[in-house]
């Protein structure tokens, strides 16, 4: 045979199977009319194009056939080269080091070719604005392009007056939770530890913004010095969903004790998340073990607010000398828990003093609807000496009128020798200083006294 067979060609023996067929010229072609520059190859295609050039000349001889792999080829001169380190963001802050001085020659220094940025004011960084003389700013987490967006509010404690001033001014850069990219915020307002319900505060909803403005003022009634001293104000920012669920986008708590009285404090913070605790049935044993352990720990740190709050009760005491009695005032109740089904209650107010041998003791202020803040300024006589008051514990009671049913309780508190902190106080004061009236704040809780759960629907 006098040539080999290279795919369906036949080409005689010596010939150059390397060359194209396309780049075969006919015999009345000149070399001098199709010269033309040869086009620039990329070094990885070139490999490829060589490769297949070999391969066709080692099938010159039927049968002896060598395989180069595609791979080998592509592994020539496509190394990308050194791997260079990517900077760091704290490459562009100047960090002091342990020389003299903080600076100078220690591991702390930015590196030479990395200029620190030029850090602005912190107002200019939160775009708030300057609050009035007086005043008391806290900012922090001070970054414009938080995921969840920040919140701007002013507190005051009136000290006075036993109230606390919320002033919800305004969020930015909330998060989008609508299809539309937008949302429908709106705050709400609670103190921990107590009952959510019975001081929850809410602003109104602005609709279609991720920027709301509300300069709306939220006021707590009955906030006492021991309040300010262990209770939270948790600030929650919802999203306003007419067709299922609210959803929640972010909450700030601030501790109480970090106010001083009749001073006002602004706050421009960023919001965070709320995380949840895992279910007992996700978590190992070890950790079942310390999520107890913090509760009892949590609880025990609590004291006396195992009890749940129901809500406060604003009471007078005066013994009066005149007409040898005790004088008790039931002026007002405020943010009660919600009993009906409509978000509401009907309060009314009744007081024992105990022991009550003749079962004559009982009073019952008229009823309150539809209310959780409910007004009453009814006062009640207890003909009783001075003495024998020592021995006595006056017991109120809320509770939340129904009808053609039992009465729900509500909340209660007892004052007298046998109670302890601001009702025990309340009611030797009232001993110690006769003709004197005295009105203090009270928490309700969820107790509810023997003698009075004999008679829930009187």
């Amino acid at each position: 045979m006098e040539g080999g067979t290279v795919g369906s060609l036949s080409l005689p023996l010596g010939s150059d199977c390397r060359t194209p067929r396309s780049s075969r010229r006919p015999p009345w072609e000149s070399p001098a009319a199709t010269a033309q520059p040869a086009p620039a190859v990329p070094p990885v295609l070139g490999h490829l194009l060589e490769a297949q050039r070999q391969g066709c000349c080692m099938r010159g001889r039927r049968g002896d056939r060598m395989t180069i792999n595609i791979q080998e080829h592509m592994a020539i001169n496509v190394c990308p080269g050194p791997i260079r380190p990517i900077r760091q963001i704290s490459d562009y802050f100047p960090r002091r080091g342990p020389g003299p001085e903080g600076g100078g020659g220690g591991f702390g220094e930015a590196p030479a070719h990395l200029a620190p940025l030029a850090l602005a004011p912190p107002a200019a960084l939160l775009g708030a604005t300057t609050p009035e003389d007086g005043d008391e700013v806290d900012n922090y987490d001070s970054d414009d392009t938080t995921a969840l967006g920040m919140l701007e509010f002013d507190l005051l404690y009136d000290q006075a007056s036993c109230t606390l001033h919320c002033s919800i001014l305004r969020a930015k850069g909330l998060k989008p939770m609508d299809f539309n990219g937008l949302a429908d915020p709106y705050v709400k307002l609670h103190l921990l530890p107590g009952a959510c319900k019975a001081n929850k505060l809410k602003t109104k909803t602005q609709r279609n913004t991720l920027n709301p403005v509300w300069n709306e003022d939220l006021m707590y009634s009955g906030i006492t010095d021991d309040d300010i001293t262990h209770k939270v104000l948790r600030i929650s920012v919802c999203d306003e969903d007419k067709l299922s669920h609210n959803e929640f986008i972010g909450e700030i708590r601030v501790p109480l004790r970090r106010l001083k009285p009749s001073q006002k404090k602004h706050f421009n913070i960023c919001l965070e998340r709320q995380v949840p605790l895992a279910s007992p049935s996700s978590m190992s044993a070890a950790l079942r073990g310390i999520s107890c352990y913090l509760k009892e720990l949590e609880q025990v740190e609590q004291g006396p607010g195992l009890l749940e709050e129901r809500g406060r009760i604003l009471l007078s005491l005066s013994y009066s000398s005149r007409r040898q009695g005790l004088l008790v005032g039931i002026v007002r109740c405020a943010h009660l828990a919600a009993m009906d089904v409509n978000g509401y209650s009907d309060p009314y107010v009744k007081t024992y003093l105990r022991p009550d041998v003749d079962k004559k003791s009982k009073h019952k202020t008229c009823v309150k609807k539809k209310t959780l803040n409910p007004e009453f300024n009814e006062e009640f006589f207890y003909e009783m000496e001075l003495s024998a008051l020592a021995t006595k514990t006056l017991e109120v009671t809320v509770w939340d009128y129904d009808i053609g049913k039992s009465n729900d309780f509500i909340g209660g508190v007892s004052l007298g020798p046998g109670t302890r902190g601001e009702a025990r106080k309340h009611w030797s004061d009232c001993l110690q200083q006769p003709d004197t009236t005295l009105e203090r704040w009270h928490t309700l809780t969820s107790e509810l006294p023997q003698a009075a759960g004999a008679l829930p629907s009187a």
